[in-house]
């Protein structure tokens, strides 16, 4: 052959290795390859998530940049009736329950996708065969016989290519976003029981204002009835007291519903079927908020919060699934093997010379599929991407939400200030206004004016002291604060294989459980999502 021929020859033949190995090593380099410890597929390494270097409100003297302490958080409103109610509700809330069971179920299925890397088939067998074949074929060897069989095979993938470990990697993955997600039903939970609480206490306080003004209105009316009998005030001054009065008796039953429902959510999240708590929960003030908060710095959100180190963790599961694709473009090894023993007769089957076994090795490629292997890699990394975004999203949400809370919680303290101040003022008009009235200075009209301003700003100003304690409750809830606090019955510990059933419902629920010193807080590295995926 000529040279410009072997050339030619020489030229198709790098371009045919060039090309196998290109098939060969799919969507990762030999370099890659060794580096991520003889894995095809991306190791994963946590996305960038955008934070702010401080709160808009950090110069504020009431916002403190320490370290907040957000263990059992709700103890700094004092109140051991909300001390009670959270534990009750972290030890038999059945949400909190089924999130603790799907974080065993996710720990199975990591289990599972372990066991992958030992055997993945193995298989005790006994047989038995009787054949009888035609004597025209001419056989050397008799046309009637018996088989019996009795011994082991098992079958077992190499994992060259990272494939079964990849799997591990997403398994893990799933696993730890199924404990932060319990974390996060955690979180929501206690915000939860302490928000439903304040509102209690905020309808119990709006209505011990209303039923106070409607006292003062009827002796109000009476005194306008009186009058009119003596003929120094008209018919006009007895409407108007009437009137008002009615007005104010209106918000009663409205107040009541909103106590009913209040205490209604309160024994769900508690877990118990609706029922009147004041037997347990005796008359009591709006907790009071202190008026600094202490929330750290913005970054903390992405240790603090579980959702985020949830959306985190989905992301490192589904960068293990884009390696588990690639890995469809490689071939398989399998060893197939089986040890036993093989007679014709029951009686020689365990002889010495009856043991039998072999070993084959097994060659599966993927070949001639059409795009869709390629196709299912750039699947798999668009969820990768759709997921970063996920992450990001929930990231400025986070911060939103922790915002949108601060603000309100100082903004609330001095709207308080404010109504304070109107309170007081028309409280002190009413009196004058009515002594007025009855001295015959002024007319009704005064006295209607007042006290129905009076209503309205005491009802306003429980409103607010509620919210107050409410905007600190979700400033709690948007810094993740609670999530590590455990009371010693956690859900996961709660359930195993001896009493999976569901168990029987009780005549008699529990009931809250009686107040209890404040829990002592975990070291936070005791319950931290794990990290050992992250490269």
């Amino acid at each position: 052959m000529d040279a410009p021929g072997r050339k030619d020859l020489d030229h198709k033949r790098r371009m045919a290795s060039v090309a196998l190995m290109t098939l060969v090593c799919g969507c990762t380099t030999l370099g890659e390859y060794v580096r991520n410890g003889f894995k095809v597929g991306p190791n994963y390494s946590p996305p960038p998530a955008p934070t702010s270097p401080a709160w808009i409100d950090s110069n504020d003297p009431r916002v403190r940049m320490d370290a907040p302490a957000l263990g059992p958080w709700w103890t700094v409103f004092g109140d051991p009736s909300l001390n009670a109610l959270i534990q009750t509700a972290h030890d038999q809330n059945l949400d909190f329950k089924t999130a603790g069971t799907r974080v065993l179920d996710a720990l199975a299925q990591r289990n599972v996708a372990a066991g992958n890397l030992l055997p993945q088939a193995q298989t005790a067998l006994g047989a038995y065969a009787h054949a009888q074949i035609s004597r025209n074929f001419g056989l050397p060897f008799p046309n009637v016989f018996n088989i019996w069989a009795t011994g082991f095979n098992a079958s077992w993938e190499l994992d060259y290519i990272g494939r079964l470990r990849r799997t591990i990697e997403a398994a893990d993955g799933n696993l730890n976003a199924s404990i932060e997600d319990c974390h996060n039903v955690l979180v929501l939970l206690l915000a939860e029981t302490a928000s439903n609480y304040v509102r209690l206490r905020t309808f119990q306080q709006r209505l011990s204002y209303a039923r106070q003004n409607v006292a003062i209105q009827k002796g109000s009316l009476e005194l306008a009835e009186i009058r009119l009998k003596k003929g120094v005030a008209t018919e006009v001054d007895v409407s108007q007291a009437r009137a008002n009065l009615a007005q104010t008796e209106a918000l009663i039953p409205l107040l009541e519903t909103g106590l009913r429902q209040a205490n209604n959510q309160l024994c769900v999240l508690l877990g118990l079927p609706p029922h009147p708590l004041d037997v347990y929960l005796k008359s009591a003030p709006i907790p009071t908020a202190p008026a600094e908060a202490t929330v750290g710095i913005p970054a903390d959100l992405l240790r603090r919060r579980p959702d985020v180190r949830q959306a985190e963790r989905q992301l490192a599961a589904q960068a293990a699934r884009i390696g588990i694709a690639e890995a469809d473009f490689y071939p398989r090894l399998v060893l197939f093997g089986f040890i036993g023993y093989t007679a014709d007769t029951f009686a020689k089957l365990f002889d010495a010379s009856s043991y039998t076994g072999f070993i084959a090795p097994i060659f599966q490629w993927n070949i001639l599929n059409y795009g869709r292997l390629l196709n299912n890699v750039r699947a798999q990394r668009a969820r990768f991407q759709g997921q970063v975004f996920t992450y990001q999203q929930t990231v400025l949400r986070a911060a939103r939400e922790a915002e949108d809370a601060l603000v309100a919680f100082l903004r609330a303290q001095e709207q308080e200030k404010y109504l304070q101040e109107s309170v007081a003022s028309f409280q002190r008009t009413v009196e004058i206004v009515l002594e007025q009235y009855r001295s015959g200075i002024t007319d009704y009209n005064r006295v209607y004016t007042t006290q129905a301003a009076l209503v309205q700003q005491q009802d306003q100003l429980a409103d607010v002291r509620g919210n107050i304690a409410l905007n600190l409750i979700a400033l709690y809830r948007a810094l993740g604060g609670g999530w590590e606090v455990r009371f010693g019955k956690a859900p996961v510990a709660s359930f195993s294989s001896s009493n999976i059933t569901a168990p029987p419902m009780e005549e008699n629920p529990p009931q809250p459980a009686e107040p209890i010193p404040p829990p002592r807080r975990l070291p936070s590295n005791q319950h931290e999502g794990r990290r050992d995926l992250v490269q």
